[in-house]
């Protein structure tokens, strides 16, 4: 079952702290959005240094390839609908604006509400039923 983004690729101003650390970082935001993928933080460094360096050797390059591998990463991680070619054509078109919609999935997958755990207290001096004497009972 196939789910839609949290959020428009346009809906930047729905939370103004990924909107502003990504004007105002991009780099930054990118670097943030492959750490809480999991992945190397520097990850997003190729984007930066690999069309200089293809260029270099006369191959144009124009697809970023750590924006697009996260991009495409996250939308199956998390069963979003979509393809590859709109996952190239956002990564090309808008890179900026597909940094922010990352970060807010994200923020919005991992954000797990508080759980409150009503179970069994140790006393001390009491052991639990069935644990040997000569056992050591680690908290």
């Amino acid at each position: 079952m196939s789910e839609n983004w949290n959020s428009d690729l346009l809906s930047c101003c729905d939370d103004m702290k990924s909107c502003c650390y990504g004007l105002w970082c991009c780099p930054c935001l990118a670097c943030t959005v492959s750490g809480l993928f999991g992945q190397n933080r520097c990850l997003p460094l190729c984007d930066i240094c690999s069309p200089a360096v293809m260029s270099a050797f006369g191959i144009p390059l124009c697809v970023p390839p750590a924006g697009l591998a996260l991009r495409v990463g996250i939308r199956q991680k998390y069963e979003i609908k979509g393809s590859l070619c709109k996952d190239i054509a956002t990564s090309c078109v808008c890179v900026w604006c597909s940094w922010c919609q990352l970060h807010r999935e994200l923020k919005y997958r991992n954000h797990t509400p508080a759980v409150v755990n009503h179970g069994f207290r140790h006393s001390p001096g009491v052991l639990p039923v069935g644990l040997p004497r000569d056992q050591p009972l680690y908290i």
